[in-house]
């Protein structure tokens, strides 16, 4: 299927057949990925993580600030348009593979770098699951930054007390400062979504609360916000409601409270609390 919407020197042309499997919907504005790359701050010694490039629009830019770029691609039957649209560019590898099975660390080391950034218009349905892999990587990522549904980036980004608050906000917010960075209409792509998108940047926090136990943390997290409407006396009745009391009344709150009004470090004084009970 061929598309060309658009005219000019700064819209990507592509000869693709799309697959929504995989959720291909690929960026078309060459000027709105140089501002994602921007929003980056790459550095020349440094190595670039990108899931699903796609038509090679992202590749080709970070190629350009960075010293390699390691693409993992799903879709094999890309790897002959890739192979074209990569031509001449030696800093850049693509293993065809799910990202999702890699094993991130070990490709990694086959690298030398001073820093480490992932990049991505990632494919929206392992959004959440991709980032958990980041995190359980322990790879220090100086900066993330990645392309996600609008609603998506509103959950990760926004404050305790609000309807879009969950389990996901709690985790990103302890391990990064993050910020939305750019909205991009679904004009923007081909074939174009039902959804607006947004960029959003993820930096790691220098002063991060200390967590004994971080596996218990997120188990403790995700049942705080396993039934939204139920406040955390019910979700949390499978721990010791003694020591979770005496932790929320140093905050001013009682056993009646919702998870979605604690702040996340509320989640890891009671998770410091119970991990050894």
């Amino acid at each position: 299927m061929f598309y060309n919407k658009g005219v000019g020197d700064f819209v990507e042309k592509y000869e693709v057949k799309f697959k929504k499997k995989f959720g291909q919907n690929f960026l078309k504005d060459k000027n709105l990925v140089k501002r994602i790359v921007d929003i980056s701050d790459i550095t020349k010694d440094s190595l670039v993580i990108e899931v699903g490039p796609g038509g090679a629009i992202m590749t080709r830019e970070l190629a350009s600030v960075a010293k390699n770029v390691l693409a993992y691609e799903i879709d094999r039957d890309l790897s002959l348009e890739l192979s074209k649209r990569l031509e001449g560019l030696d800093n850049v590898d693509v293993l065809f593979q799910d990202f999702l099975e890699s094993d991130l660390v070990m490709d990694v080391k086959n690298y030398k770098y001073d820093k480490l950034f992932f990049v991505s218009n990632v494919p929206y349905y392992i959004t959440t699951p991709i980032i958990l892999k980041l995190i359980s990587s322990g790879l220090k990522f100086d900066k993330i930054v990645m392309m996600v549904q609008k609603e998506v980036g509103d959950r990760f980004t926004t404050l305790p007390g609000n309807r879009e608050y969950g389990s996901i906000t709690v985790l990103l917010n302890y391990f990064y400062k993050v910020k939305k960075e750019l909205f991009v209409s679904r004009k923007q792509f081909v074939p174009e979504p039902n959804v607006d998108s947004v960029v959003v940047s993820f930096e790691e926090k220098k002063d991060r609360l200390f967590l004994k136990n971080f596996s218990f943390f997120e188990r403790l997290v995700r049942d705080s916000f396993q039934f939204k409407r139920k406040n955390i006396r019910n979700n949390l009745k499978n721990y010791n409601l003694d020591i979770v009391s005496g932790i929320l009344e140093k905050y001013g709150y009682d056993m009646s409270v919702r998870a979605e009004n604690l702040d996340v470090s509320i989640f890891v004084d009671i998770a410091n609390a119970l991990c050894d009970k």
